[in-house]
C-alpha cells in the first residue's frame, strides 16, 4: 500500500510540472500582444474554456477529497488563464472586449455557478462527486478533441508548421502522467481523458513523423486569406486572417475598380475599346494605349 501510494504521489508531481509547461505554453503569444498593444485578432474562447475546466476539476478536487496535487495544478491554471484573460481584455478593442466579458460571464461565472448550486443543494455524497466528475470529463473530453482540427489541416496541406513537434511531445507525455495517476487512485474521471489525450498525442508525432520533410501544399482560395489555425492541445489557439493581406487585398481592388474608370473614359474619348492597343501612321510608328 505504501508503494502504491508512492507512485500516485510520483505520478501527480509530475504531472503538476508537465501540465506547468503546458499551462505557460501559449505564453509568447500574450508576450507579443503586450509589445503590440493589441490583441492582433486573436480569440479569447480557448483562455475561457480553459479556465472553466480548472474551475470544474479544482471543485471535483475539493468534493473528492485527498486530491492534493489535482487541486494544486487546477489552481495555477486557474491563475494562469486568468492573467491571459485580463491581459487580452487590456488591448482588446472596445467591441471585442464587451463581446469578451459576456462569453466570460457566461461560461466561467453563470454555468459555473449553476453547477455549483445544483450539485451543492440537489446532490449529496457520492451521488455530488460523481456527476461533478462526470461533468469535469465532458469538459475535457472537448478540450482534447479541439486538435482534431490541426490534425484534418496537416494532413490537407501536409505541413507541420503550426504543430509543433515538442508541444505534441510534452501533451503525451502529460496525458501519460495524470492517466496513471487517475489509475493508481482508481479514478475513471480522470484517468478516462487523458486516454484520448494520449491518442491524440501519438496521432499528432506520427503525422509529424510523415509529413516534416514534405513541401506544403499551397490551398487555392477565392480571397487572399491568410489563415493560421493553431489550436493547442487544451490551449486550443486561433489565428485568423491577417489584417495586413486584407488590407491589401481591399487597396487593390479599389486601384482596380478606378484604373477600369479611366479606361472607360480613355475609351470614350479615343471612341475605342477600353485599352486595347491602337496602332496609327505618323511621321514615325507610335502606340497609343490608355494613359491614367
Amino acid at each position: 500500500m505504501a508503494v502504491h501510494h508512492q507512485w500516485t504521489f510520483v505520478f501527480g508531481i509530475l504531472g503538476n510540472l508537465i501540465s506547468i509547461c503546458v499551462y505557460l505554453a501559449p505564453l509568447p503569444t500574450f508576450i507579443r500582444i503586450y509589445r503590440e498593444k493589441s490583441t492582433m485578432r486573436f480569440h479569447a474562447l480557448p483562455y475561457i474554456v480553459a479556465l472553466f475546466s480548472s474551475l470544474l476539476w479544482m471543485y471535483y478536487a475539493f468534493l473528492k477529497g485527498n486530491a492534493l496535487l489535482l487541486i494544486s495544478i487546477n489552481s495555477f491554471g486557474c491563475v494562469i488563464e486568468t492573467i491571459y484573460i485580463a491581459l487580452y481584455l487590456s488591448y482588446a478593442s472596445k467591441n471585442i472586449r464587451n463581446r469578451t466579458i459576456k462569453i466570460l460571464g457566461l461560461v466561467d461565472v453563470a454555468l459555473f455557478t449553476l453547477i455549483f448550486l445544483a450539485s451543492f443543494f440537489i446532490l449529496d455524497g457520492e451521488t455530488r462527486v460523481r456527476v461533478v466528475g462526470w461533468i469535469s470529463v465532458a469538459v475535457s473530453v472537448s478540450v482534447f478533441a479541439a486538435p482534431l482540427s490541426i490534425t484534418l489541416q496537416v494532413v490537407r496541406t501536409k505541413s507541420v508548421e503550426f504543430m509543433p513537434f515538442f508541444l505534441s511531445f510534452f501533451l503525451t507525455l502529460n496525458a501519460v502522467m495524470w492517466f496513471a495517476y487517475g489509475v493508481l487512485l482508481k479514478d475513471l474521471c480522470i484517468a478516462l481523458p487523458n486516454v484520448l489525450g494520449f491518442g491524440l498525442g501519438l496521432v499528432q508525432m506520427l503525422l509529424y513523423g510523415i509529413y516534416r520533410n514534405s513541401k506544403p501544399v499551397i490551398e487555392e482560395k477565392k480571397l487572399p486569406e491568410h489563415v493560421k489555425n493553431i489550436i493547442l492541445l487544451g490551449t486550443p489557439e486561433v489565428h485568423p486572417a491577417d489584417s495586413e493581406s486584407c488590407r491589401d487585398f481591399k487597396e487593390e481592388k479599389t486601384n482596380a475598380q478606378e484604373e477600369k474608370k479611366d479606361e472607360e473614359n480613355c475609351a470614350i474619348a479615343l471612341e475605342m475599346e477600353p485599352c486595347r492597343p491602337v496602332k496609327v501612321q505618323l511621321d514615325s510608328p507610335s502606340l497609343i494605349v490608355c494613359a491614367a
